[in-house]
């Protein structure tokens, strides 16, 4: 098998897994409000028992390759940090104005990913992706119902912050993954983001237990399936896609949430809910086609510079 055609399907194979995971974190509104707890605490839980349930796994692929490279390490811990302060300013914008605009200002996420991603990788986006991503930004908005003009404050705020720290996690995670395996990125950045999360309840003196047997459940659902499978298949894409792609992709998580909320909450879809998804639907599909485009660009770039090459003597 050729380089180029391994190459293909490790491409492949990271889009499916991609899909996967944005199908496992749109549980996550779901579960999220089905435990009704305070935010830090909730976030403590889902990254403590994803940690705990792949601690095993981890541990044994320590015992075969031991060694870890202490500078991706690093950035891994720093890209838990940065998810345990999005999941605050979120959970913390919500409790001040609700969820609408603190969680739409979250989702703007991409747009940090793919400014970042120029300046710090020299990604080159093209007007498609971006035309792209404000379609699916546009329908994001439908969905959660924005009433931006009314309810700007400082929860608003916190969203936007908390889009600052997911979009910086999400190019962090690419960053790190250049060196480590998809299961040590996401287990070093969750066991900083437990430790973090702990910190933050205990100052917030938001309760750790107390709760209801099935209040426990729901938050072994969101640390299995939502950071468990869902996060750690967004981690495994990172490894193989750029930030850029799997952030904005990311963005299909608010579609998901109102379908699944048809059967798990007993909702109904709105006819702007139907449209705010399938503009999410054609906005997601028209960025990952700008990176086609780009990619069979830059291939011919070098096919060309290469028949062109004057032969070695």
């Amino acid at each position: 098998m050729t380089k180029r055609k391994a190459g293909g399907q490790q491409v492949w194979r990271a889009y499916v897994i991609l899909a996967a995971g944005i199908f496992g974190i749109g549980l996550s509104g779901i579960f999220v409000r089905l435990a009704n707890v305070p935010g830090a605490v909730n976030g403590f839980y889902r990254m403590g028992i994803a940690t705990a349930v792949l601690t095993p796994i981890f541990w044994q692929q320590r015992r075969k390759n031991p060694k870890l490279p202490r500078k991706e390490s690093l950035i891994a811990l720093l890209a838990g940090l940065f998810f345990a302060a999005d999941l605050t300013f979120w959970n913390t914008g919500i409790l001040i104005s609700g969820a609408t605009n603190p969680t739409l200002m979250a989702n703007t996420a991409p747009v940090w990913v793919g400014l970042g991603a120029m300046f710090f990788f020299r990604e080159k986006l093209n007007r498609q992706f971006w035309l792209g991503l404000g379609v699916a930004l546009a329908g994001t908005a439908v969905i959660l119902g924005l009433d931006a003009l009314n309810n700007v404050g400082l929860g608003t705020f916190f969203g936007w912050l908390a889009s600052l720290f997911y979009g910086g996690y999400f190019l962090l995670t690419q960053r790190n993954r250049q060196k480590l395996d998809a299961l040590s990125a996401f287990w070093l950045s969750a066991a900083s983001a437990t430790f973090a999360l702990l910190i933050i309840a205990l100052i917030m003196r938001q309760p750790l237990t107390g709760y209801t047997p099935t209040t426990y459940l729901y938050l072994v659902a969101l640390g299995v399936f939502v950071q468990a499978l869902g996060q750690l298949s967004l981690t495994y894409a990172l490894g193989h896609l750029p930030a850029s792609i799997v952030s904005a992709s990311a963005l299909g998580q608010p579609v998901l949430t109102a379908i699944f909320a048809v059967p798990l909450l007993g909702e109904t879809l709105t006819t702007g809910q139907i449209a705010g998804g399938l503009a999410v639907v054609f906005g997601v599909f028209n960025v990952h086609l700008s990176r086609a485009r780009q990619n069979r660009k830059e291939t011919i770039g070098t096919l060309g510079k290469t028949a062109v090459s004057p032969p070695e003597p």
